[in-house]
Order: C-alpha cells, then sequence, then structure tokens
C-alpha cells in the first residue's frame, strides 16, 4: 500500500511539472533502454536551452543516477499508476522505444501530445513485432531505408495517414563503432558469444541453448552466455538449469546486461538465431556471425501482407552463415571469416545518429510551438 502512494504521488508530481519541464520528455520502460536515450539527451541540453524529463519504471536504470543540468528524473510503476499517469500526461513530445502503443494497456495521453518512436533494434517492422504496434506514434525515427518501405507499406495497406518518418540511424551501433580502436579479441581457446533472442521458439526457450552450450564447452570454446532480458524475465528457470549444470566451469561466463558491450569486445564470435544483436555485432565489428538454424521470430503471423522480405531475414546469409545445430562443428568455428558488408547502404548516420535524433525532435518541437502559436492568435 505505501508503495502505491508513493508512485500515486510521483505520478501527480510529474502531471503538476510546469509546462517548460513537460516539454520534452523521455520513457523508458526497462534499465537497458538508458543507451538508446543518452546521447540524444546530452545533445538536447547542450545545444539548447530546453529541460528534458525522463521517466523509467526500472529502479535499476542508470539514468535514475544521472545528475545532468535541466534534466528531471522520475521512477513510475510498469502497471496501473504508469498507464493512468500517461493517460492524463500533457506534454508536447513524449519520446519511447516501446512499441504497441494504444494497443493494450499504455494508452495515448487524452491532451494533444505528439509520441515519437525511437528504434531499439534494426529488426523490421513488420515481421518482429505485432500488426499494429507503430499504428499510433505520430513519428518514427528510422535505423535505415528498410524502415522507411516498411511503414509506407504497412500505411498503405490499412489506409493509414502517412506518419511523419525521419532517417535517424541507430545509436547502439554508433557506440559500437566508437570502439573500434578497442583491441581485437584473440582468445585461446576462441571465445564465442552466445546471444540469442526471446520467444517460444527461440534457441533457450525451444531447448536448443542447453544442447549448443554443452557442445561449445566440450569442443573446449570458452563461452559468454548472453540471454535477452525478456528471456531473463519469462524463462528465468530454464537458464538457470544451464548454468547450475556448469557451475564449476570456469569456460562459460553468464552476462545478465545488453547495455553492456563489453562482450562484444571480448569474443571472436557470435552464434545466434534471429536476434538483431547479431545485425549489430557484424555491422559495427566485423566479427563472424553464425545463425542457428531455428524457426524464424515472429510476433505478428500476418507479416507476409506487407509484401517486402523482412531485414533480419535478407540480411542473414549477407553477414553471417546459416547452419542447424547438427551441423555445428570445431572445424567450422575456426574457419569461419567475418562478412564485409556496406552499412551506409543498409543504416542512415552512421557515427552521428544521436546529432539527427535531436535535431529531429527540435524541428518537431518548433512545429507543435508554431501552430500552437497559430491557434491562439
Amino acid at each position: 500500500m505505501i508503495k502505491i502512494i508513493k508512485d500515486i504521488l510521483q505520478a501527480i508530481k510529474i502531471i503538476k511539472l510546469p509546462k517548460e519541464r513537460r516539454k520534452i520528455i523521455f520513457y523508458s520502460e526497462g534499465k537497458d533502454y538508458w543507451p538508446i536515450f543518452e546521447g540524444i539527451i546530452k545533445i538536447l541540453i547542450k545545444e539548447t536551452d530546453l529541460y528534458i524529463s525522463y521517466i523509467t519504471s526500472d529502479k535499476n536504470d542508470i539514468g535514475l543516477g544521472k545528475k545532468i543540468n535541466r534534466f528531471s528524473i522520475f521512477f513510475t510503476d510498469e502497471k496501473y499508476v504508469r498507464n493512468w499517469l500517461f493517460a492524463n500526461l500533457e506534454a508536447d513530445i513524449v519520446v519511447m522505444t516501446m512499441p504497441d502503443l494504444n494497443q493494450y494497456q499504455l494508452k495515448r495521453s487524452k491532451h494533444n501530445t505528439h509520441y515519437i518512436y525511437l528504434q531499439h533494434a534494426l529488426m523490421s517492422l513488420h515481421m518482429a513485432y505485432r500488426e499494429g504496434a507503430f499504428n499510433f506514434y505520430d513519428s518514427i525515427f528510422c535505423s535505415g531505408p528498410h524502415h522507411i518501405s516498411e511503414i509506407r507499406a504497412i500505411e498503405k495497406k490499412f489506409k493509414l495517414s502517412p506518419k511523419k518518418l525521419y532517417q535517424h540511424g541507430y545509436s547502439r551501433l554508433d557506440s559500437l563503432i566508437k570502439e573500434v580502436g578497442y583491441p581485437k579479441a584473440k582468445n585461446t581457446p576462441k571465445q564465442i558469444l552466445f546471444a540469442p533472442t526471446w520467444g517460444i521458439k527461440a534457441a533457450i526457450e525451444s531447448g536448443v541453448a542447453e544442447k549448443l552450450i554443452d557442445k561449445l564447452l566440450i569442443y573446449g570454446y570458452r563461452v559468454i552466455f548472453r540471454p535477452h532480458p525478456e528471456t531473463i524475465k519469462s524463462s528465468f528457470s530454464i537458464i538457470d538449469k544451464i548454468l547450475k549444470k556448469h557451475t564449476d566451469n570456469a569456460m562459460l561466463k553468464y552476462d545478465a546486461s545488453i547495455s553492456s558491450l563489453n562482450s562484444y569486445y571480448h569474443s571472436d564470435l557470435m552464434i545466434s538465431d534471429w536476434s538483431g544483436a547479431a545485425i549489430e555485432y557484424a555491422f559495427a565489428l566485423k566479427k563472424p556471425v553464425i545463425f542457428l538454424d531455428l524457426p524464424k521470430k515472429i510476433n505478428n503471423p500476418n507479416y507476409k501482407d506487407i509484401n517486402i522480405e523482412p531485414f533480419e531475414v535478407s540480411i542473414r546469409k549477407k553477414i553471417g552463415y546459416v547452419v542447424k545445430l547438427s551441423e555445428l562443428s570445431s572445424s567450422l568455428i575456426n574457419s569461419i571469416s567475418s562478412i564485409k558488408v556496406d552499412i551506409n547502404e543498409q543504416v542512415f548516420n552512421i557515427g552521428k545518429s544521436d546529432y539527427y535524433g535531436a535535431k529531429h525532435i527540435i524541428k518537431i518541437l518548433k512545429n507543435i510551438e508554431n501552430i500552437n502559436h497559430d491557434n491562439k492568435s
């Protein structure tokens, strides 16, 4: 009861913030999304006199510990209080990485608020997400040309009003590329980063992960086991079983944080299934990737209605090797090399995504202010 009262009081405090602190609000549903927001927030504060408010539903969010001028931080639950808060929040702009706005619990504000969707993966927008996941956003920041094509095709299919689409880029990729001077991994034996996605047919949930890790350890490789946060939430018992099975084996390391990039730098290659992390890894670090031949990650069973091949399908064989678990051998692992691809053709504004993200937000805010001014005149 005390916690609920605290959450309600915090929500009321946010709603009663002075208007200048409600112009731009960022919302994070989890601690792993702070790196997506951080660069844009810092540029907005540096280049303007704007106040930025940041709301998170994770007490372990790194953003909660940041002390930045003109940057206010708030915590809310991820249930009833949060949903009430957002339905009543009067803000000019809300920036989120959360799909399915207005489809489930989290609704658009009853006030005239502009919602911006910020990509937290390079994946397709029609197969990797549920149908209608972006229909209620006003603006979509696109990582690459494929996102523009997908959104326009979705709008055409469902006769939706055109959204504002912006060529943004992808901040996680930029963060990885900035570390190009980082010493390349030269582990003996090789260190393999196993980073699968989440879902009932994904490597961990389907039982393939346990067999794969057993196999890699028998072959004598070092393994970094890095599950997706959603798998940690929903299927930790499977993860725990694997960890307990190898509790005395120093060759297996567990990495529970996708916000840290250390596992990327300290590994020689990655094995994944349908995780977007594999695309980041290949694009930025130019290291080898092996994709397990498992069923596609399909969150929208009607994705074929949008007649575009999903990005994670089309890019798969261009950046890595697709193999069945039974075909995976030490000779294959030792012989594979990275596959080069021109990332400038796949992703916008390489190295400058935060700058362009902030630039687009400033432009959107100015348009809103001009409209509000004209309406008052």
